[in-house]
């Protein structure tokens, strides 16, 4: 490619050529122009982390979003920034510039400090001539701030194939001040009936093949929208990988070596495309996502990783390395006291702060059911594994400790299983009248299938501290919180192969500080 002083083209590179560029990724000369063969911007612009005197805002340069790089060629890209006060990014009260690299698919994350606290933001980037959409996010209240309304949705689960993604499109407009995503944010494998789209690619397992996955679904409109418009804060469960493994463990047992190699690509891949801050940026098969966030005085929010420490799954089916399995009360593997869900580290690490932090409210957010689910309907238990019911002893130090920790009003939030539960957790699942310890709420699918609505109600009257069940609305989950209560929405969508779908609320509930059994309203 010929390269004077002046200008540089950007354009959409063969496989010889990438195969035969640089690893010393050159970057521009003084003075030379870029210019893309396409809209660089096409995966939007997202902010996510926010905290009350910082945020993080992304973006990935992409003309060619389905191809390798991006279909950029191999070399570093200056991309400038900008955060104003005004949409009309008239009022800049901050700018810079960031290199966009091919090591990272010329993703940006550019972690901006100085802010002033509860307080909207818009920002976007340049490249070239190319201009990114104007997005907009928003700081946290300040550190010492005691009285206001936070108000967030969380979602979990959106596989493209099954629906479209308009829980979003809902989401922007209860406007809230934080979203949260739980997991499966893609999904590496085609299932389900009645598709509305297709993958059009194999299951992911190289880095090039899951940023393609990623890069299909941020194509959708509602997803982009959200991303622009309101931070984020994520953690993922087991698809962005492979469905149910378990930290080196694959689903379906291939080597060690071979499946962390896949989880390196898998773990790069959601690092390029999320709103993450430098500090979680992977390092081969490690990435440590899991976090808190000071609210104000209000809350104290941790983010878990369910998957990527936890112990091996027990009792797992004949030549599988574990999920998709429930077993009874023979395997006895599953009360092993030496089973962690979290990780002994991660569990530490969310014991020390518990007993350290103090706020009105805990709030647990983490990828899957943690009450107690029975599914054997009548006499004996029968319970899966892949979730908290394959860890019971972790699930009880957890439990015992929120018990006993300084801040008594505990919230958990949970996705994973396509169906919303309200649930209080409880010191002993197995006897109804032992203290209520918690309220858990586990929001339904994006998009993604679950079982009959018949089936769920009798897991529902199995389980006496299950409080409500509904498996067969797609949706999300609304909240608003104060100092004194939580009040929680269940949102359901309409028909998730409408794009235009709408919206209505199928339950709601009401948390009073001080009482960890949720009253319907």
């Amino acid at each position: 490619m010929n390269i004077n002083t002046r200008r540089r083209r950007i354009v959409l590179a063969t496989g010889a050529a990438l195969a035969s560029a640089s690893l010393a990724f050159p970057a521009l000369a003084q003075g030379q122009r870029i210019t893309f063969a396409a809209y660089p911007f096409t995966l939007g612009v997202a902010s996510g982390y926010p905290q009350a005197d910082a945020v993080v805002l992304w973006t990935r340069l992409a003309p060619f979003p389905a191809v390798p790089q991006g279909g950029l060629v191999e070399t570093r890209i200056p991309v400038r920034w900008e955060l104003a006060e005004d949409e009309a990014m008239t009022r800049i009260v901050q700018q810079g510039e960031a290199e966009a690299t091919p090591q990272w698919a010329y993703s940006l994350h550019v972690e901006v400090k100085g802010l002033q606290p509860q307080r909207h933001y818009f920002y976007r980037f340049m490249a070239g001539d190319a201009v990114s959409p104007v997005g907009r996010t928003r700081t946290l209240p300040p550190l010492a701030a005691d009285h206001f309304d936070l108000r967030f949705a969380y979602a979990s689960c959106q596989h493209y194939e099954q629906g479209y993604f308009a829980a979003y499109r809902h989401i922007v407009a209860d406007n809230p001040d934080l979203i949260i995503h739980l997991g499966d944010y893609i999904y590496e494998s085609s299932w389900g009936k009645a598709h509305v789209r297709k993958h059009n690619s194999t299951e992911p397992v190289t880095l090039d093949e899951y940023r393609a996955r990623y890069a299909l679904y941020k194509s959708d409109v509602d997803l982009q929208s959200a991303h622009k418009l309101h931070p984020w804060l994520a953690i993922w469960d087991d698809h962005e990988v492979q469905n149910d493994y378990a930290n080196d463990r694959s689903q379906h047992n291939d080597p060690r070596e071979q499946f962390l190699l896949r989880r390196a690509a898998a773990y790069q891949a959601y690092y390029e495309h999320m709103p993450l801050p430098a500090a979680m940026r992977p390092r081969g098969p490690a990435m440590p996502i899991h976090t808190r966030i000071e609210i104000g005085q209000l809350a104290q929010l941790y983010l878990l990783d369910g998957r990527q420490y936890r112990s091996h799954q027990p009792c797992p089916p004949p030549h599988k390395g574990g999920g998709g399995n429930s077993v009874d009360e023979s395997c006895t593997e599953r009360l092993d006291p030496t089973l962690s869900y979290l990780g002994r580290g991660q569990e530490q690490w969310l014991y020390y702060n518990l007993d350290s932090r103090q706020a009105r409210w805990n709030i647990l957010a983490q990828p899957t059911l943690m009450a107690q689910c029975d599914r054997q309907i009548g006499p004996g238990q029968r319970f899966g594994t892949d979730a908290w019911d394959g860890y019971p002893a972790a699930r009880q130090r957890l439990i015992d400790h929120l018990q006993h920790a300084k801040t008594r009003d505990n919230i958990v939030l949970g996705g994973d299983v396509h169906t919303f539960y309200v649930s209080t957790l409880k010191q002993d699942f197995d006897h109804p009248e032992s203290a209520a310890v918690a309220t858990e709420f586990v929001g339904s699918s994006v998009t993604s299938q679950s079982w009959a609505q018949s089936k769920t109600d009798a897991v529902v009257r199995e389980n006496p501290h299950m409080l409500f069940g509904n498996s067969e609305t797609r949706g999300y989950m609304r909240m608003q919180l104060n100092g004194q209560r939580l009040l929680a929405d269940l949102r359901g969508l309409n028909d998730v192969a409408d794009a235009g779908t709408g919206c209505t609320t199928v339950a709601s509930y009401v948390v009073e500080r001080g009482n960890p059994n949720p009253q319907r309203v």
